[in-house]
C-alpha cells in the first residue's frame, strides 16, 4: 500500500542511510524531515532535513508519520527539579559525586526562593536562587524570568558557578518531556524559526507571527513554567489531531520557556 503523505508532513526516519546517491538525502535513524513533494508514481518524497536543512530524495518506505505523544502526569520541562528536599536529601539524590550533575530544589530557609545544587569536585555547592519581581538569580548580576530559562542558561556558560551544568539529575518517577518530544519527532530547530509581529495576545503569553522552515507559522511564547509544564499536556494531546479545520502543531522549541509552533491560518 502506497502512503501518501500531503507537503508539509514531518515524517521520522526508519534507518540509517549515509551513503546518498546523487540527489538523495543523507539521514540517520530517528532524524526528522519535513515533505516538500512527493515524487510521481516513484514511490519517493522530495523532503528537508529539519536539522541539517539540506534537501533531497528519500523513499516512503524510509519512512513513518510522526508518533502522537501520549498524555503523561510524568512528563515534565523540568524533570531536575524536585520541590520541597531538604540540603541533606539533595546530596543523598546527587551521589556519585559527578561534575555538573544537577538538581533545583525549593528552599527550605527562604519560601519563595529556590536553590540550584550542583556536584563538582567531591562536594555539593548550594546556590540560593532570589526570586524578587518576577525574575530569578543568583549573582544580583543575571536575570531569569524562569528556572527553564537559568538552567539552560548555565547548560551553555559557567558564569557565577563552580562549572557548567552538565547532566539533571531527574526527579524520580519524572521523565524529560525534551527526550520525548525530540525521540518522537515533535521538538523543532530554534535555529530555522524566525519571528515576526504579534498576531495575538492570550493569557498566557503572546501569540506571534513567524516562518519555520519557509513555511508560515503562529507560534505561542509561554514564559511562565508552570503555566508551559499545563500547555504541555494541551500539546500532547495536539500530537495526536490531524483534520483539515484545526491547526496543525507542527512542533515544540524549548527556549525562552515553551514555544508551541502552528501552522498558520489566514482568516
Amino acid at each position: 500500500l502506497q502512503k501518501h503523505w500531503p507537503p508539509g508532513t514531518q515524517c521520522v526516519t526508519k534507518h540509517d542511510h549515509t551513503k546518498p546517491k546523487a540527489r538523495e538525502l543523507a539521514f540517520r535513524k530517528g532524524d526528522v524531515v519535513t515533505l516538500i513533494e512527493a515524487v510521481e508514481g516513484k514511490g519517493w518524497y522530495r523532503a528537508r532535513h529539519n536539522e541539517t536543512g539540506q534537501e533531497g530524495l528519500l523513499a516512503a518506505s524510509a519512512l513513518r508519520q510522526r508518533g502522537a505523544i501520549r498524555v503523561d502526569p510524568k512528563l515534565s520541562l523540568m524533570p531536575w527539579f524536585h520541590g520541597k528536599i531538604s540540603g541533606v536529601e539533595a546530596v543523598q539524590e546527587l551521589q556519585p559525586p559527578e561534575d555538573g550533575l544537577f538538581l533545583v530544589r525549593e528552599s527550605v530557609r527562604h519560601p519563595g526562593d529556590y536553590v540550584l545544587c550542583v556536584s563538582f569536585g567531591k562536594e555539593v555547592i548550594h546556590y540560593r536562587v532570589v526570586h524578587e519581581e518576577n525574575t530569578l538569580s543568583i549573582d544580583s548580576q543575571q536575570y531569569f524570568s524562569n528556572l527553564m530559562d537559568m538552567i539552560e542558561h548555565y547548560m551553555k556558560e559557567q558564569g557565577a558557578i563552580c562549572t557548567k551544568l552538565v547532566k539533571p539529575k531527574p526527579k524520580t518517577g519524572m521523565k524529560s518531556a525534551e527526550e520525548e518530544l525530540a525521540k518522537a519527532g515533535w521538538l523543532l530547530n530554534l535555529q530555522y524559526l524566525t519571528l515576526g509581529d504579534r498576531i495575538g495576545q492570550g493569557e498566557f503569553g503572546d501569540v506571534l507571527q513567524g516562518e519555520y522552515m519557509g513555511q508560515k507559522v503562529a507560534v505561542k511564547n509561554i514564559k511562565c513554567d508552570v503555566t508551559a509544564q499545563a500547555f504541555l499536556t494541551e500539546t500532547a494531546a495536539m500530537t495526536k489531531v490531524r483534520h483539515k479545520n484545526l491547526v496543525c502543531l507542527l512542533g515544540v522549541i524549548l527556549h525562552n520557556g515553551l514555544y508551541i509552533v502552528m501552522e498558520f491560518m489566514s482568516k
